[in-house]
């Protein structure tokens, strides 16, 4: 997984309430194992529309999503943060995630940040003023050019996995000392070998 410390870059706005999984990457694509080549396919419904949000010039590029309640909402998908990510977006700032969506976010190093809505009011009015915003997944912190600043909260683990990109298999990498250790130590209480 990539790490996460702060990106900087243009904000996208979908500011609809309780978009779901099946919205964000809908059922039909979700026929291959990769985690990659989701991000032509996101919202594949609403792209077809010429006043889509994400079609609009001023989110051409977007790394930041601005989103609506709820959003996320529905089935576990991994594949919704997976098309977030492959579509280009780094973090997402919104008052409310689905649960299970804001775990798999943090699982692959996609932000997935809670602001109040005042505070989401700020960031909308800095960034139609100018389009730029860095999200600091290290010192928790959002800033805009135009004199912004917002502290949010993070789960500390997980940002300790994003900021490091680190995934449960490089967690458990970590460790790798200590498992070799153990195994030397505490013999097999079982033949596991295949008998002929």
């Amino acid at each position: 997984m990539r790490a996460l410390r702060q990106v900087t870059g243009r904000v996208a706005v979908l500011e609809r309430p309780d978009v779901d999984t099946d919205q964000i990457v809908p059922k039909q694509f979700l026929k291959r194992i990769e985690r990659t080549g989701y991000g032509e396919f996101l919202f594949y419904d609403w792209m077809k529309e010429p006043d889509f949000e994400l079609r609009r010039p001023e989110a051409q590029g977007a790394s930041i999503l601005l989103a609506g309640r709820n959003f996320g909402c529905g089935s576990s998908r991994e594949h919704a943060p997976w098309a977030l990510e492959d579509y280009g977006f780094r973090a997402i700032l919104a008052p409310s995630f689905g649960d299970i969506f804001r775990t798999n976010c943090a699982t692959i190093g996609l932000g997935a940040v809670v602001l109040a809505p005042a505070e989401l009011d700020a960031v909308r009015e800095a960034v139609a003023a100018e389009n730029e915003l860095t999200v600091d997944m290290e010192a928790l912190e959002l800033r805009h050019s135009g004199g912004l600043r917002i502290a949010f909260e993070f789960d500390a683990f997980q940002q300790h996995c994003i900021v490091e990109g680190l995934d449960d298999v490089a967690l458990t990498l970590q460790r790798a000392d200590a498992i070799a250790a153990y195994e030397r130590a505490h013999g097999p209480r079982f033949d596991t070998r295949a008998v002929a």
